[in-house]
């Protein structure tokens, strides 16, 4: 009886000390056509013409706008080559972010539809449709990732609840599709190692990306809702509130945990990896920090501390760290000890990721009022792009050189 309940005791201590409870076996939930889903979550797709590589308009950037439509800017001209705009959608807004990938943009939009597009010429190659709901968003806060000949992509608040779909891209037909635990999911998936990995409620999954097999599912006590990110070997991702977590690809056992600082949480997807080394940053009551940790031991190199603001974003470029804040201060860290490089109060305020052209003295971002080129040397803010008319309700927007 004793040894018994040393026995029970060792196995609590072991859940406490992760945070994590043993996955149960689970029958698989794997689609591959649109025979056994409903109508709700299947896959319409329409081919306009015969998928080709394309040559790179390198004269013009993307611009995802806030009210939903994405269109081509040329710098030279500085006029509009084309815009696309959903079929139909419940409300003006942009929510997700577009993958290039040989010429060919792919564009999700929040109505479900994704199209696959000519960058130079701005005409679809096919349309897709998840489902056929018209009164809410279906896709999120995602990012096409594209790899294999396959697209993947997580849609939400479908029948109350979820799926993963993996698309060809040739002609945006459905390859499999995987119904997920819980209606909301705006967190992008993660290829790697012939793999998807994803994250659902408490749950974090991994595929195989040619299947759609069910290969691993671990379950925690706190949703999930970091971004998976990899540093080549091993998979990272945080839950909702401050621990990020070293998985294993193979197993999802996990490695290690790491603690943010007192009343941080909520990294989602600012988080990235270079040269083993996760960097991530986290908002807080009162302080919000950049930290940089060691992805073999999960130790904390360096951290940078916000105070009385949140940081919004954080971008990787020429081994630096750049980001802002909800008020609008840009900065710039160094990778290596996570010094304040650059810090500038921006008059417009981001509402966009940041893109960097060729010059090293330009940085682009959208703010409400469009496009703004800023110039470091001259600390210059341009509005390359101005809208028409300005909106309050803000969601996001994206931008992205064709380059």
């Amino acid at each position: 009886m004793k040894k018994e309940l040393i026995t029970i005791l060792f196995i609590f201590t072991v859940i406490n000390m992760f945070g994590q409870i043993t996955a149960t076996s689970k029958p698989d939930k794997t689609n591959y056509s649109n025979d056994k889903l409903p109508l709700s979550e299947a896959v319409t797709n329409k081919v306009i013409s015969p998928l080709k590589k394309v040559e790179l308009d390198e004269e013009a950037i993307l611009l995802y706008d806030y009210d939903g439509s994405i269109f081509s800017y040329d710098f030279d001209s500085e006029d509009i080559n084309w815009t696309i705009k959903a079929t139909d959608s419940n409300t003006e807004m942009c929510a997700n972010k577009v993958t290039i990938h040989d010429g060919v943009i792919y564009v999700p939009f929040i109505n479900g539809e994704i199209f696959a597009i000519d960058n130079v010429t701005g005409e679809a190659f096919w349309k897709s449709r998840l489902g056929n709901i018209t009164d809410q968003i279906v896709l999120k806060d995602q990012t096409p990732i594209i790899n294999g000949g396959k697209l993947y992509i997580t849609a939400q608040n479908q029948d109350q609840s979820s799926n993963i779909y993996a698309l060809n891209i040739k002609d945006g037909s459905l390859s499999w599709s995987y119904k997920l635990d819980t209606p909301n999911n705006d967190i992008p998936v993660l290829f790697f190692d012939n793999k998807i990995f994803t994250q659902s409620a408490s749950n974090v999954y991994s595929f195989d990306a040619n299947t759609g097999k069910v290969l691993n599912q671990k379950s925690f006590e706190e949703p999930m809702h970091g971004k998976p990110v990899t540093d080549g070997e091993n998979v990272f991702i945080a839950n909702e509130k401050n621990l990020l977590f070293a998985l294993s690809p193979d197993k999802l056992d996990i490695l290690w945990q790491f603690k943010l600082d007192e009343n941080q949480h909520n990294i989602k997807e600012r988080i990235f990896c270079k040269d083993k080394k996760v960097y991530l940053a986290a908002q807080g009551s009162t302080v919000s920090s950049v930290y940089a940790v060691d992805s073999k031991t999960g130790a904390q190199l360096w951290k940078t501390d916000f105070k009385d603001d949140n940081i919004e974003y954080i971008t990787e470029h020429d081994d630096t760290i750049w980001g802002y804040t909800r008020k609008g201060k840009l900065f710039k860290l160094n990778l290596t000890n996570g010094e304040i490089v650059l810090e500038i109060k921006l008059t417009t305020l981001p509402v966009s990721n940041i893109e960097f052209p060729e010059d090293d003295n330009l940085f682009y971002y959208y703010c409400d009022a469009g496009l703004i080129e800023y110039n470091i040397k001259d600390k210059e803010e341009i509005v390359y792009y101005m809208r028409t008319s300005l909106k309050d309700d803000i969601y996001s927007a994206y931008i992205k050189l064709i380059q």
